[in-house]
């Protein structure tokens, strides 16, 4: 039995050391008694100098308060997610995010477990964000932060319906209204948006811009409302993006990605105009307009719980939906020409317009990354190009080796409107998976593996 015990121990031992998270075990006496590489090198320390160490000694900065794996064990509560900030033996901040569960056998705690996320690293970079978004390009008058850099003229359209969202875009930008953009990616959401707050009244003060799913959960909160000092172990004053932002326009990217729970307080700053730093109990007042963008079809959001019904109908006053390239076909040959001639002027080139198979293939190309993929492409050829028009042999590899997207009956096709074939058979498509789902506009959708809105878009033209 005792050499059934001790194998079981080694087994255990040997599989907590290949965890690639930080773990760290205390008996009730708070000794640990088990402490991994990845928790030594998160905290800064030697194994040696935790293991078998009473928790405080090795940790002189915690107490049996802040502490929580000694909380833990006192409460037999388990702990999630909670940021946890301290001086190690030698002197130095560490940051973590613990999770800190209580041992039981049977009905006695004999000890408690952490498993810990080391973001000293990424907090650090989102603190120095949130410095360089207070210190940017500031006005030595006003201290406004000036960021915006396109205009709604930049965003190159010939596209009928493009156009006219453009024009709305523009009476609705003086407006202190929020709204809410969707479009695929390389659609130009942030262009646009960057458009609509370069229109509004708000032109003159702070835009600031935060990718949602670029900042870790657990920093988002702070780094959207700030921090009071005391709210946990070394946090000090520091103002979120909303009071950055106060007078003008933050832009939120990618909300659905943001934590249910964080929606809801945002909300809350939606509907009263009022922030709370974590950790403190003062409401501060701000003048903020918020514009939301969504790479994902607003009903799926909701379908799948990703984004709070109650939020979307109060972002949902103004919504604009940036229309995929490949839904303005009139466009492709445009911007490349644009794209042309931009480069033209970067590289030093005199390179005048494609040769005709290329274009064939750009108008056939369903451009899944939108005019960013398009630029991209453009750029691509126009640094390997030698002759005086970019030809087809001049496409990036991966688009020069698709399926052939040609038809081989080269001098028919140019004797037919390539737009009303592919318009034709687009009309085919969408008639059949309605009349296969029945008229059902979401069971369609996904047939044709498009959003819902795309395809009423579609549907709307086609009636028209």
């Amino acid at each position: 039995m005792v050499m059934l015990n001790a194998l079981t121990q080694e087994v255990l031992t040997a599989i907590l050391k290949g965890i690639d998270e930080g773990i760290h075990v205390v008996n009730t006496e708070g000794k640990t008694i088990f402490y991994n590489e990845v928790a030594a090198k998160h905290d800064g320390m030697n194994v040696k100098e935790v293991q078998g160490k009473y928790l405080i000694d090795a940790f002189p900065s915690l107490t049996e308060e802040s502490s929580t794996l000694l909380k833990v064990m006192k409460t037999g509560k388990p702990i999630y997610n909670q940021t946890q900030v301290y001086m190690n033996l030698h002197g130095t901040r560490i940051d973590t995010i613990n999770t800190t569960l209580p041992i039981f056998l049977g009905d006695n705690i004999i000890g408690a477990v952490e498993i810990a996320k080391d973001y000293s690293r990424m907090k650090l970079l989102a603190e120095r964000l949130l410095d360089l978004q207070k210190g940017l390009n500031k006005s030595p008058k006003k201290k406004v932060l000036k960021q915006v850099t396109y205009t709604l003229n930049d965003l190159m359209t010939v596209n009928p319906d493009f156009q006219r969202i453009k024009a709305e875009a523009k009476k609705l930008a003086k407006s202190n209204a929020p709204i809410l953009v969707y479009g695929e990616s390389g659609t130009g959401k942030e262009l646009f948006v960057q458009g609509v707050h370069h229109e509004s009244l708000r032109s003159s003060e702070p835009f600031i811009a935060q990718n949602c799913a670029a900042i870790p959960e657990t920093l988002l909160e702070s780094i959207l409302f700030g921090t009071a000092k005391g709210s946990y172990t070394g946090a000090v004053d520091r103002k979120g993006l909303f009071e950055l932002a106060d007078g003008g326009t933050l832009f939120l990217d990618e909300l659905h990605t943001m934590p249910i729970e964080l929606q809801a307080k945002l909300l809350r700053v939606l509907e009263d105009g009022m922030v709370r730093r974590v950790g403190s109990s003062q409401n501060i007042s701000v003048n903020v307009r918020v514009i939301a963008a969504m790479n994902v079809y607003p009903s799926d959001a909701l379908q799948n719980q990703t984004l709070r019904a109650d939020l979307y109908y109060r972002l949902n006053v103004f919504t604009f939906s940036l229309i995929p390239l490949r839904d303005r076909n009139e466009d492709i040959l445009f911007l490349t020409e644009h794209f042309i001639n931009e480069f033209n002027q970067k590289l030093g080139k005199l390179i005048s317009g494609c040769e005709m198979k290329l274009e064939r293939f750009l108008l056939n190309y369903q451009w899944p990354g939108n005019v960013r993929e398009l630029k991209h492409t453009i750029e691509y050829m126009m640094n390997v190009c030698e002759a005086n028009r970019l030809r087809y042999e001049d496409l990036p590899n991966m688009l020069r080796h698709l399926p052939e997207l040609i038809p081989s009956n080269q001098g028919e096709m140019e004797n037919l409107s390539l737009r009303k074939n592919i318009e034709k058979l687009e009309k085919e498509l969408i008639l059949n998976a309605l009349e296969i789902t029945e008229g059902n506009i979401n069971q369609a959708a996904k047939l044709l593996e498009i959003p819902r809105q795309t395809l009423q878009y579609k549907l709307k033209k086609i009636a028209d």
